[in-house]
């Protein structure tokens, strides 16, 4: 039964994941922090990292932290909420820094309609430079009036 409880929990983690980045990035990113997540928008340094990759170390450290409440608590539901923040981090990395933003030159050829779609709405989103205007869409959930065949 607890296997059960587990697979809910890293689901609903993974689930919970898609709406903390869509509020960290229009609260946050375009908010209070705006002066680390603005070079995402606005490439102002010659090197392959950003300011802004300073936000995977927030959800990082509370993942970790899950598995160290885990391992040295015993506190059984701790795993499966670090392993649903950490399968979303890497989820979010594989499509947003590797397929959207192509820091990693993978996945360029994909071109079915979902593929189409995430990019029509990151693409949006990115042509607002500024500080305002940061309303996003979440990695996989995007309206789907972007999706056009």
């Amino acid at each position: 039964m607890r296997i059960l409880f587990w697979i809910l929990i890293f689901f609903g983690t993974f689930s919970i994941m898609e709406f903390m980045a869509w509020f960290t990035h229009k609260y946050v990113m375009h908010g209070f922090l705006w002066h680390l997540h603005k070079d995402h928008h606005h490439k102002d340094h010659d090197s392959w990292f950003e300011r802004n990759d300073a936000f995977f170390l927030f959800y990082a450290a509370v993942s970790i932290f899950c598995f160290y409440q885990w391992g040295f608590n015993g506190v059984w539901f701790a795993l499966p909420i670090g392993l649903g923040i950490l399968a979303y981090g890497i989820a979010y990395f594989i499509v947003h820094d590797i397929f959207i933003h192509q820091r990693f030159k993978m996945f360029r050829n994909a071109n079915n309609w979902y593929a189409k779609g995430v990019r029509r709405a990151h693409k949006i989103h990115h042509k607002h430079l500024g500080k305002e205007h940061g309303e996003n869409f979440g990695m996989l959930i995007v309206p789907f009036k972007y999706f056009k065949k």
